[in-house]
């Protein structure tokens, strides 16, 4: 296993997808992972330090950890299928050591609340992750560079959005 850090948080120009880029621990190999909004969202808020009156979807599953008496002991980031990453939450309560299936996305929002480390498998790192010998992630011909995310301009947004920014929901009967 690879010790990684969030290293930055951006959005692909050419599909304006946000993407974390996690950075080796020590290193310089870089893994460009591809997110949604709302967990891009969800990274950067905390990131920022933005705290909000009611608990988000994050904040509530740190809550249910911390209330049930557990612990994140790790974040593992264990391989990518058919361009879908996989990732795996480990919890301990007491002497059990329990393994939760997550998307990447959420299990960085989770680690970075519970200041728990985050990894990356060896074999994923040799397989996917980009290396420069400056320390600067090299991009793939394919890929385009992220905007630089900028913490002032997400607390801003956050706080111009109303309700209707995130669309209608309707109840079936």
């Amino acid at each position: 296993m690879v010790e990684v850090k969030v290293a930055s948080l951006g959005i692909d120009s050419s599909t304006q997808s946000p993407i974390v880029i996690l950075k080796e621990k020590g290193g310089k190999r870089y893994l460009p992972i591809w997110i949604g909004h709302n967990e891009a969202s969800a990274i950067a808020t905390e990131l920022a330090g933005v705290k909000f009156s009611r608990p988000l979807s994050h904040d509530l599953m740190k809550s249910l950890v911390k209330g049930l008496k557990g612990t994140c002991s790790q974040v593992v980031i264990n391989s990518l299928k058919d361009n879908t990453y996989f990732a795996q939450v480990f919890l301990k309560s007491g002497e059990d050591l329990i393994s939760i299936d997550a998307r990447p996305s959420d299990s960085i929002a989770l680690a970075l609340r519970l200041k728990a480390p985050i990894f990356a498998s060896e074999t994923l790192m040799n397989e996917v992750a980009k290396v420069d010998d400056d320390g600067e992630l090299e991009e793939a011909e394919e890929e385009t560079p992220a905007e630089p995310y900028d913490p002032q301009k997400l607390k801003d947004h956050l706080r111009n959005m109303n309700p209707e920014d995130f669309g209608k929901f309707t109840l079936g009967d």
